[in-house]
């Protein structure tokens, strides 16, 4: 394998960052690999629910799926707790910055604070702030939040629902993850 010359990326030449840049593309293309390895990484995650996490990551996407919802929700929606692996407590943080150049900006941000709206749903049993979520009422993207939520997170964790199979999802993971579409300007 070719490496560049340097050892400090000041002194880094066109020709070291247009085989970056190469090796960089190869890397990139292969994400979609990565995001199908990390949700089934979610199979053997947290316990104590009456289903994996895989599971209810499956269960999201197929509600979301089954309501209509676009590719970009549809696969924000079996990815959303990706992040739990290495982010436990900023889970969403995370996976809304793996989103955020190939989704809009709304399905990023229900994401990126899906975290806070769930706690509306359990907070008052574990000592927290039921209400958190109202620090964001401002956001024209509360509504949208609140709903996925109610929709597609809270209410899945059912041992009886089924789920369609992750290869129905992959072929949307994959053209999700073809190109980023969302970079800013």
């Amino acid at each position: 394998m070719e490496t560049v010359s340097f050892t400090r990326m000041a002194d880094g030449t066109r020709e070291d960052y247009e085989l970056l840049a190469r090796y960089e593309e190869e890397y990139s293309a292969k994400l979609p690999d990565r995001l199908l390895n990390a949700l089934d990484a979610l199979k053997q995650s947290l316990v104590g629910y009456q289903v994996t996490r895989y599971e209810h990551s499956l269960q999201s996407a197929t509600r979301a799926h089954r309501d209509g919802k676009g590719e970009e929700y549809v696969v924000a929606a079996l990815l959303h707790d990706i992040g739990d692996e290495l982010a436990p407590h900023t889970h969403s943080e995370m996976v809304g910055a793996i989103l955020r150049p190939y989704v809009s900006e709304e399905i990023c941000w229900i994401v990126g604070h899906h975290g806070v709206f769930q706690s509306y749903y359990y907070a008052e049993h574990t000592g927290g702030d039921k209400n958190a979520r109202e620090l964001f009422r401002s956001s024209p993207h509360f509504d949208a939040c609140a709903e996925f939520c109610e929709r597609y997170d809270q209410n899945c964790f059912d041992p009886a629902y089924h789920s369609l199979p992750v290869e129905f999802f992959e072929p949307m993971v994959r053209r999700v993850f073809a190109e980023p579409r969302y970079l800013p300007e």
